[in-house]
């Protein structure tokens, strides 16, 4: 998960299961509770775009020089959410490098790493701990795809633009999954959620951040840089057996609508009690927005 604490929706972090616990030797590294990644993890793999897998294993398959492993850098990785969806889809032995700021979170994501390739080849992992930001096409050479879940809104255009650059230069592809758009229905509706979804995208774009901006400048990105791009929505749809993620969901979606917008406090309150006793009693349901992005850069070295 990335190093930012934010209150997306989908990607949220700051959420009674999220808030950060820093710990007495690390205090400038943000924690995430493993308890909200978990709870997440069914929706978003559920949520992933399987459409974008057939060109991506077509583009492994070809790959120049016919190596025997695939290297994968998993970027923000969390618990290894990422790396449990996809290296079951892909075939061939895999080396996973998960890349996190958070120790305690990569020693769950490689505590919890896959094994096993879709046809029984080998998967081993490794991991490293550091930031995106020094993500270069050097530390890229050599692998065979970069990936990430719930990232891209919290970065910078700047940042984005580096991460295209540096698998352009290694001729990488990106896999980069669950990127929010912006929109988010609730069923059935209420008067306060618009204005509650516009103050929450307010937010996500504080600062320099992206937010729902991120999938249209990573796409531009990628293309400047030569890369082919298909993009496939990959929504949640949250119902009554999603109750206690819609919960959280929740209480992050409005608390960042608050912290916007202060003077929303006390109609927000009447509103997360009712959206909270519905979501209890099975009435309410969710469809929170995103969209995947598969970047396929010309091979280093030759053709696209």
């Amino acid at each position: 998960m990335t190093t930012r604490t934010t209150a997306q929706g989908a990607l949220d972090d700051t959420s009674s299961a999220a808030n950060p616990q820093p710990g007495p030797d690390e205090s400038d590294v943000p924690r995430f509770a493993p308890q909200w990644l978990e709870l997440r993890e069914g929706a978003d793999a559920s949520a992933r775009a399987s459409a974008l897998l057939d060109p991506l294993r077509i583009r492994l398959a070809n790959r120049p020089g016919r190596p025997t492993e695939s290297v994968i850098h998993d970027l923000g990785c969390g618990t290894g959410s990422m790396g449990r969806w996809l290296a079951a889809r892909l075939d061939g032995a895999q080396h996973w490098i998960l890349h996190d700021r958070d120790p305690y979170l990569l020693h769950f994501a490689s505590a919890g790493a896959p094994r096993v390739a879709a046809d029984g080849s080998r998967v081993t992992v490794t991991t490293h701990r550091g930031d995106i930001g020094r993500l270069t096409a050097d530390v890229l050479d050599g692998a065979a795809l970069v990936t990430a879940s719930a990232l891209l809104d919290v970065l910078t255009a700047e940042e984005i633009e580096q991460l295209a650059a540096a698998c352009a230069g290694a001729g990488c592809p990106a896999l980069l999954t669950l990127s929010v758009v912006g929109r988010v229905e609730l069923s059935p509706a209420h008067p306060l959620d618009a204005e509650i979804g516009e103050a929450f995208n307010t937010h996500q774009r504080r600062g320099e951040l992206l937010g729902p901006d991120a999938i249209t400048e990573a796409c531009a990105a990628f293309a400047r840089h030569g890369a082919t791009v298909q993009v496939h929505p990959s929504p949640w749809r949250l119902g009554p057996d999603d109750a206690d993620l819609t919960a959280e969901w929740l209480r992050g979606w409005v608390g960042a609508a608050v912290e916007q917008r202060p003077e929303l406090s006390a109609r927000a309150d009447a509103y997360l009690r009712d959206r909270l006793a519905a979501a209890a009693a099975g009435t309410l349901r969710v469809v929170v927005h995103h969209s995947d992005v598969l970047a396929l850069p010309r091979p280093k070295g030759g053709a696209r």
